[in-house]
Parts: structure tokens; C-alpha cells; sequence
């Protein structure tokens, strides 16, 4: 049975490098806020609603966890196994889902749009992990993990390539931007947007590759940035340091948490969890609490940093 830690500072955040210490605060200590789901994946931040959605995969549902009451609720159910989920630039819900093979966008009044489900009438693999850049325009990985079998979404062939992908803000036209990495997953913009990274979930070991952007809509340039050794990345978020906050796990338990790196791709510090851990977002008041999706629940941690907005 895990318990959170009662002394300060907590023995679960690990400075890896004297770079890290500004970022532990000395009275903040790991929270676990919900457990009892099967995969968690893709947590949101909504502010306005003080509270955090995310997806339990296998289980076909988006959870709901309110910062008011602490209660756990179910947000959607079917969620046609959603896995990835962010919020536009004007605040609404984007989906990506795995059994649908579509990204969705949830509109105020609740009504889905499907933004994006197939390129030239091939249907997209899996939508696994998605960011909305400052133009409005979506971008996502399609691997074909949702296709492989039934516990995620349903066993299909796959009719395009694994890939990242880019939705116009503007017209709604979709564009693939890369698909030289293999099993592209987690995904995230720079604070000032001019790179994009993205995990290689099928390269061995698995790594973090970066991107130039070029003229807003366009890759180039890819370059390793993260190789992991032991550990692996799976989603992630960026600072307003250019801190990468990864999802981390998988071989040695030491190794579940969340590792931190920077910019060029130093680990810095590290937060361990009594799983491994998906994905997260930064949320609160001030962007300063770290929510992470780990296997079977749902994490926090207060930190001394910012999550990128809109990230």
C-alpha cells in the first residue's frame, strides 16, 4: 500500500543535478488523488472548472477529478478509448481516440466535432497524443498501437504510416509533417514554439527527437535530444524554462516516476512514483501543480516552475 511521504522534503523527488533544486519545493510532497483505473493516460487542466480529465484507456472512459471536493467522477463513457486530451485556444476539450481512429474536439455545448479521421480517405491508425500550437492549429501522433489488439481500442490494419500530423487552425486541412519516427507518441512545442519534440515510443532504446519549425507549419531538422537508458518516455510537458517533465518507467521500478530533463536533453531530477507513469500536464491556480498519469492513477506534485500555457 502506498503512502505519501510525511517528511519535507520529500524523499520521492530526487535531485539528479544541482540544476534541479530550484524546482523542489522543501514543503511540497507527492499526492495521490485517485486510483482503481487500469491505464491512465492524457491528463487536461481545465482551470475554469478547477478540475483535471483524463483517460483510462482499456476501461473506455475519461475520468474526472475535482480540486474543490477531491471527489473522481466519470466524465464520458464510451470515450471510444480516448487516450491523448488537451484544450484548445479557446479552452475547448481535444480528443485523440483509439477505437474511433479520429481526433475530436468538444464543444461548448457539448457536442463533438471530428476534426481529423482520415487522409485522403485512408483512416488514421490510432490518434495517441496531442498539443494545440498558438495559431489554433493541432498537432498529433497517429501510431498504430490502438489497432494492434482489443484491450485499447480494435484490431484493424493499419492503412497509413505511423506519423505526426498537423491540423490547420484556420481551414481544418490536414497535413502529415513527419514520418520518420518510429511509433511516434508523447509530443510538446518549446516555449517560444520554434521546436517541436516528439518520443520515438519504437526506437531502440527509445528517445525524444527534436524538430525545427519552420514557418509555423512545417519540421525539419530532426536531431536526438533524450536517449533513455533504462527508464522510458511516454507523454510529456515543457516549463516555461524549456524543461522537459517526461512520463518515465518501464524495467526497474526505481526508474517509475517522472524524469526531468533539460532543453539539451540533461536529466535533472526525478519523481518517484509507486508506478509507472503515462503522461501529465501542469494545472492549478499559477500552472505550478504537477498532475501525472501513472498506470493505475492519478498523481500531483507542487513545483517551482510553470508549465508552457497551453500546454
Amino acid at each position: 500500500m502506498w503512502e505519501a511521504s510525511e517528511r519535507y522534503p520529500d524523499p520521492n523527488v530526487v535531485v539528479m543535478d544541482p540544476a534541479f533544486a530550484k524546482y523542489r519545493l522543501p514543503l511540497a510532497s507527492v499526492e495521490r488523488l485517485a486510483t482503481g483505473c487500469r491505464w491512465s493516460e492524457g491528463p487536461v487542466w481545465f482551470g475554469d472548472a478547477r478540475c483535471v480529465l483524463w483517460s483510462d484507456i482499456p476501461n473506455n472512459r475519461i475520468l474526472r477529478w475535482d480540486e474543490e471536493t477531491g471527489a473522481t467522477t466519470v466524465f464520458r463513457k464510451p470515450s471510444n478509448n480516448a487516450n491523448g486530451n488537451t484544450r484548445d485556444r479557446q479552452g475547448r476539450l481535444v480528443t485523440c481516440e483509439h477505437d474511433s481512429r479520429r481526433v475530436t474536439r468538444t464543444e461548448y455545448d457539448g457536442s463533438i466535432t471530428v476534426m481529423a479521421d482520415n487522409h485522403n480517405g485512408k483512416k488514421l491508425n490510432s490518434p495517441n497524443d496531442v498539443v494545440v500550437k498558438s495559431d489554433g492549429s493541432i498537432w498529433f501522433t497517429d501510431p498504430p498501437f490502438g489497432i494492434l489488439g482489443y484491450y485499447e481500442g480494435h484490431k484493424a490494419d493499419s492503412e497509413l504510416a505511423p506519423a505526426v500530423w498537423r491540423i490547420d487552425g484556420q481551414t481544418g486541412a490536414l497535413s502529415m509533417v513527419a514520418d520518420d519516427i518510429p511509433g511516434p507518441n508523447g509530443l510538446a512545442f518549446s516555449p517560444d514554439e520554434k521546436l517541436l519534440y516528439v518520443v520515438a515510443s519504437r526506437a531502440e532504446p527509445r528517445d525524444i527527437r527534436a524538430y525545427d519549425v519552420v514557418d509555423g507549419a512545417k519540421l525539419a531538422n530532426p536531431r536526438i535530444v533524450v536517449h533513455s537508458e533504462g527508464g522510458t518516455p511516454d507523454g510529456f510537458r515543457v516549463d516555461v524554462d524549456g524543461n522537459l517533465w517526461c512520463g518515465w518507467g518501464m524495467g526497474d521500478p526505481e526508474l517509475d516516476g517522472v524524469r526531468v530533463f533539460t532543453a539539451q536533453g540533461q536529466p535533472i531530477g526525478h519523481i518517484r512514483l509507486p508506478e509507472r507513469a503515462a503522461n501529465l500536464c501542469f494545472g492549478g491556480l499559477h500552472r505550478n501543480r504537477l498532475f501525472m498519469a501513472a498506470s493505475h492513477g492519478l498523481y500531483a506534485l507542487y513545483v517551482n516552475t510553470q508549465g508552457v500555457a497551453g500546454g
